[in-house]
């Protein structure tokens, strides 16, 4: 199914979702939820996981894959909660937030968001949350937990994987900006992921794996990362990212 065809589904569901509610999940809880991830598997493993609307609860109303895609069905669609990729084609989950900010603050109807990701980095946690996402978990996260964190977003609290509270709490409690690294500024998020996965000593195969892409898109991603921040190896890339508390 193509991209297009698959907003055309979501908007499809728009229309569903309005006619009539389908019956909730043990406890009587019900959640109208959309998924926005690039990698069309995920998404469909998620879909497979959560989506048992009559035992979970969790009513998927809507896939996007890319910023553009997001936004529209979102705003078609109006989920109580969003699952946010953090790195998306078109300006990344932050863009997402930034152009859905009114339904945010939607006082009768929020829309809120729990970023879904496969980073763990602290700078992705802090600028989706400072986005204003209302949590942060791993793509490790097991099926049960990420329907209960999606209910407790629901209910407007604040859910995190344990080792990234703290990286918002720290954020926070600093009024100092965080410094600018003009080097890792270069670096696209995808060439970020990539980098700290090659530092932490995953093989090629390996991080296609984690990332849902290709060896040779991961190649492709290690040339770049070596060009821009004049590298020669791997080797001189992890003592790199070691050198700033990347890994």
């Amino acid at each position: 199914m193509s991209d297009a065809t698959e907003a055309n589904g979501t908007a499809g569901a728009a229309e569903a979702a309005g006619s009539g509610q389908p019956g909730a999940g043990a406890g009587g809880r019900h959640v109208r939820v959309v998924l926005v991830d690039d990698h069309r598997m995920f998404r469909t493993g998620v879909q497979a996981e959560i989506g048992q609307t009559a035992e979970t609860g969790v009513e998927v109303v809507g896939e996007a894959a890319d910023v553009d895609q997001a936004v529209a069905v979102i705003t078609a669609t109006r989920p109580e909660v969003v699952l946010l990729d953090v790195h998306l084609p078109g300006g990344g989950g932050v863009e997402v937030l930034r152009r859905c900010a009114a339904l945010t603050a939607d006082a009768e109807r929020p829309v809120r968001f729990l970023a879904l990701s496969v980073s763990d980095a602290a700078e992705d946690v802090i600028g989706v949350i400072r986005g204003g996402a209302r949590g942060y978990v791993t793509k490790t996260i097991t099926g049960a937990d990420l329907i209960d964190s999606i209910f407790r977003v629901q209910e407007g609290d604040a859910v995190f994987s344990p080792r990234l509270a703290g990286f918002v709490l720290d954020a926070f409690a600093s009024t100092d900006a965080p410094p600018v690294d003009e080097d890792l500024d270069r670096l696209t998020q995808r060439e970020r992921e990539v980098l700290r996965l090659i530092a932490r000593g995953y093989a090629y195969k390996e991080i296609a794996k984690q990332l849902f892409i290709s060896v040779k898109t991961v190649e492709s991603h290690v040339s770049a990362v070596l060009r821009k921040l004049q590298l020669s190896n791997r080797h001189e890339l992890t003592r790199w990212a070691t050198a700033r508390r990347l890994v």
